[in-house]
């Protein structure tokens, strides 16, 4: 996270006090009733199987042969006695349980019934009362057993024509994804991501790769960033901007940015708390987040210093929304929404977005904002149209050159991060492809300002690459040629950092630790498919 023309606040402060402990979740009101059913089909079936055979009564013995001539009026007289002694509960309790029989088989046929009435009288009913101490969150533990081998893949056919009716691609990826079948995720909601997060997995996935020029080298740079992520992670469910790894940055821990961005790491790759192989990382993580979250939806609460959580809670929002899109999971909807609405709240009146709630603005701050309202929208959750016009509009006081550069202030200089980070809010705040200052923008960045290995920049290189990638064609090309070799080359392949990326010679990774570069990194890598391309074919 950068000052002044680019330089960054780690977005990150002291470590959090212990969360509350939770209570004890109760057992769904449904769940109870399920029980109830089958206990109570349990005794229907055991009144089902009786023995074969009916046990000799004791009353059996008394009755005589019947003589060849006797008449019925005889054989009246010769019964009375063994009638009167037929004890009356014994016949009310054979005419109370004929008369269930009949009931259970008209009521519950056989194969269907009881599996069915497990099945209706088992879902818990979910309230729509957001309560952040008894936040429900869906487990991968619930996930069934034979989705537990989570390198194998469930495929499901999926109609292409309505999501590329949904959604235009550019021209290059249409081609690409009509040959083949939507490949969606093990989970609850796989069929209704949002349209800005729905490649990241499967058939779609694959496709962008190859649409975008992806390759098997970035594939593998991601993956070794994620096993050492998930090595990093701590007991708590939380990351940490000072360690245990080396290069850390002590002086500016902020655990909730660290976990948020670890997270959006992962979710970038397509995992959520729900799927894939790191859905318990995600899961630890995602409680950590909620177990900082107050009432009015600030998420940052156990970080110290204004910056830090700025950026904290920016961050953690984002982490928020994506799961929430990409699993449709109802107990994230109060906690995402609470969040967004923090962040509309915190607004300035110049319409940006600084360390302290509606006092300040700065382009570094504001860009991640951006990003989590866009993100919150692509959800489906609110966002007053209001708060995005103003962002627009602090854009405007910080652009130079008609808006094809940025600063991170007014009366700034402008530099290659600032206005990489600006001209990506204004692809998402509605600018067209054939925007003039845009394409004047990214054209600068390219012959000005490409990637250099030998100058370690990754705060730049994350929203270079992603204003790249949304604008496409040759500039796309030319930077893409250069990322996608030399990022997995600076990547460690050996001892205890494998997977990270050094901190110690990138401009402001020295003071933001090494999970930080290591994690804006992943997110460059993954930017084929981590989120859909903003333009169709036409530009717009």
């Amino acid at each position: 996270m950068t000052n002044g023309d680019g330089t960054t606040n780690a977005s990150v402060s002291d470590a959090p006090q212990p969360a509350k402990s939770r209570k004890p979740k109760q057992p769904a009101r449904g769940a109870k009733v399920a029980a109830a059913n089958q206990t109570e089909n349990a005794e229907v079936v055991a009144v089902e199987v009786s023995p074969s055979t009916p046990p000799k009564s004791r009353w059996r013995t008394e009755v005589r042969a019947e003589p060849k001539d006797e008449t019925e009026s005889d054989q009246d007289d010769e019964l009375a006695p063994v009638k009167r002694s037929v004890p009356a509960w014994l016949v009310s309790m054979v005419f109370h349980l004929v008369v269930l029989l009949v009931l259970a088989l008209l009521t519950t046929p056989v194969g269907e019934g009881i599996g069915s009435m497990v099945l209706e009288f088992g879902e818990a009913t979910e309230s729509e009362n957001f309560e952040l101490e008894n936040v429900n969150i869906q487990s991968s533990d619930s996930i069934v057993d034979s989705t537990s081998d989570l390198d194998s893949e469930m495929v499901v056919d999926t109609d292409i024509q309505s999501l590329m009716d949904t959604i235009e691609l550019p021209s290059e990826t249409l081609k690409t994804l009509e040959m083949v079948q939507v490949e969606s995720g093990v989970g609850p909601a796989s069929d209704s991501v949002k349209p800005m997060f729905g490649g990241r997995s499967g058939a779609m996935k694959s496709a962008l790769i190859a649409a975008y020029g992806g390759t098997q080298e970035t594939l593998n740079a991601v993956e070794r960033g994620l096993q050492w992520l998930a090595k990093n992670q701590e007991r708590s469910g939380s990351w940490s901007m000072a360690g245990p790894y080396s290069d850390a940055a002590p002086f500016s821990e902020n655990r909730c940015a660290a976990t948020a961005m670890a997270m959006l790491a992962f979710q970038g790759d397509g995992n959520t708390h729900l799927v894939g192989p790191y859905a318990k990382n995600v899961e630890r993580g995602l409680r950590t987040l909620l177990k900082g979250q107050r009432r009015d939806g600030f998420l940052a609460t156990n970080v110290r210093g204004d910056d830090q959580q700025a950026y904290g809670h920016a961050q953690a929002t984002i982490a928020l929304c994506e799961l929430f899109a990409m699993t449709d999971d109802s107990a994230l909807r109060g906690p995402a929404q609470a969040a967004v609405d923090y962040c509309v709240n915190a607004q300035s009146a110049a319409g940006g977005w600084r360390y302290r709630p509606r006092l300040d603005s700065d382009l570094s701050v504001t860009g991640w904002y951006v990003m989590a309202l866009t993100s919150a929208e692509s959800a489906g959750l609110e966002v007053p149209a209001s708060t995005l016009r103003m962002a627009n509009t602090y854009l405007d006081t910080v652009q130079m050159y008609d808006g094809s550069s940025y600063s991170y202030q007014p009366n700034r200089p402008a530099s290659y991060a600032m206005t990489a980070e600006g001209l990506l809010c204004r692809q998402y705040l509605g600018w067209p492809q054939d925007e003039e200052a845009l394409t004047q923008g990214i054209n600068d960045l390219v012959h000005g300002g490409m990637l250099d290995p030998n100058n370690p920049n990754v705060y730049y290189w994350y929203y270079a690459t992603q204003a790249m990638h949304h604008y496409g064609g040759e500039p796309w090309q030319k930077w893409n040629g250069v990322m996608r070799v030399e990022l997995p080359r600076l990547q460690l392949k050996r001892g205890a950092e494998s997977g990270s990326w050094s901190p110690q010679a990138d401009e402001w990774g020295r003071r933001a630790g090494r999970l930080y570069v290591t994690c804006l990194s992943i997110y460059c890598l993954e930017v084929y498919y981590r989120h859909l391309p903003l333009y169709d074919k036409h530009g717009k």
